[in-house]
């Protein structure tokens, strides 16, 4: 099997967010790491216009990838107006193919923002048909395979309603989290408007609660939480679990 992993996210900085952690033990354990974006989060701002805020939230992105050795994608839709339709179909499912993942990381199904929703649903599909030969004009690798596919926590580890959402796979990063703290700083520009808009200022610090909640679970530090896809034809090993969870 490829050791290639991607995450196909919303919006620079969610990678470092929910599951930069596990994307480190990855490229400890060897593998390829792609951490892909549908935007390149044109609306992170109470300032600037759409163009320059890109530019600054895309090379944060790229620096931030780069610490642990990965490559940063992004497929330029638009803030809040991410949307499963033909187009944005087609460029996720280039992506993939140029890529030819066996892993994939993407958002929760159900979560708070409908930018997150959609970026699922392409992280979906583009994950069961990138290996189609017909699908794209890119080359086809040979090992292209239906993928394993995660979903990361919503944000809060709930659904929109409030619901807890009980992950199938947990992760110790406790080792881990010092870095993701690091890759998520590199994220300057959201402490700003994550606090005008959000009112929000412990940017850092509500991600290492949320993993020491899921850490708590594990009974270790801090942990990251995943839900398997399951579906036909996707693989229903636990690959995540085989790899990294104790006693794996």
């Amino acid at each position: 099997m490829r050791q290639v992993a991607l995450t196909f996210l919303a919006h620079p900085d969610d990678a470092e967010i929910l599951c930069a952690g596990t994307l480190i033990l990855l490229r400890d354990a060897g593998w390829e790491i792609h951490i892909a974006t549908a935007t390149p989060g044109d609306c992170g701002t109470m300032e600037r216009n759409r163009w320059d805020i890109s530019s600054v939230r895309t090379q944060e992105a790229t620096r931030a990838a780069a610490m642990i050795g990965a490559t940063y994608h992004c497929i330029d839709e638009r803030d809040g107006l991410v949307v499963y339709d033909k187009p944005s179909i087609q460029e996720t499912v280039d992506l993939f193919r140029r890529i030819a993942p066996s892993l994939v990381l993407a958002h929760a199904p159900r979560d708070y923002m409908l930018d997150h929703e959609q970026a699922s649903m392409l992280a979906r599909g583009a994950s069961f048909m990138y290996g189609a030969p017909n699908i794209s004009t890119h080359p086809r690798h040979p090992e292209s395979q239906v993928p394993y596919l995660y979903y990361c926590d919503p944000i809060e580890g709930t659904d929109p309603l409030g619901n807890p959402v009980t992950p199938t796979t947990l992760i110790d990063v406790s080792k881990q989290i010092e870095t993701k703290s690091q890759m998520l700083a590199a994220h300057a520009s959201q402490r700003e408007w994550l606090r005008a808009h959000h009112g929000m200022d412990e940017y850092i610090e509500s991600m290492k609660r949320h993993g020491q909640t899921r850490g708590k679970a594990l009974g270790v530090a801090y942990a990251e939480g995943f839900v398997q896809h399951r579906g036909h034809p996707y693989p229903h090993d636990d690959l995540l679990a085989k790899l990294f969870a104790p006693g794996g």
